[in-house]
């Protein structure tokens, strides 16, 4: 995974696809980080895609670069208590504080992905690339 981690790093605006009912719903991220092996993300627990990925732990992520490669990332997400994540989080992303007060905000929380499987693929024609 950690090719994935440096594709969303170096690609820092990536979308994140949930359900709600029958119809999907597509926000940005910029938040990723890799912990205790696992990849990170954050958000808080009063949005809407928080309540969605509750109902349904599945998503899928995407974003591309400018020489026209592109990452599918799909996988089930896992809300996590950790609190050492929490505030490495915070430590990585201090601009964070500007809408949560810290790690131990009760509004934030953070979730991995579990059964990730991760394509890449490229505008080019070049066959695309699945890793686990």
């Amino acid at each position: 995974m950690d090719e994935v981690l440096k594709f969303l790093t170096d690609n820092p605006t990536f979308y994140l696809a949930t359900i709600e009912g029958n119809e999907p719903k597509v926000r940005p991220f910029g938040f990723i980080m890799k912990h205790e092996g696992k990849l990170y993300f954050c958000t808080g627990n009063q949005k809407n895609v928080y309540r969605q990925l509750k109902a349904n732990p599945n998503c899928e992520i995407s974003t591309a670069n400018a020489n026209g490669e592109w990452i599918r990332l799909k996988g089930k997400v896992v809300f996590d208590d950790n609190l050492a994540a929490k505030k490495k989080v915070f430590e990585l992303a201090p601009v964070l504080s500007n809408i949560y007060q810290g790690a131990e905000d009760p509004t934030f929380e953070v979730f991995y992905l579990t059964d990730c499987e991760a394509t890449f693929c490229s505008m080019t024609g070049a066959p695309p690339r699945t890793v686990k």
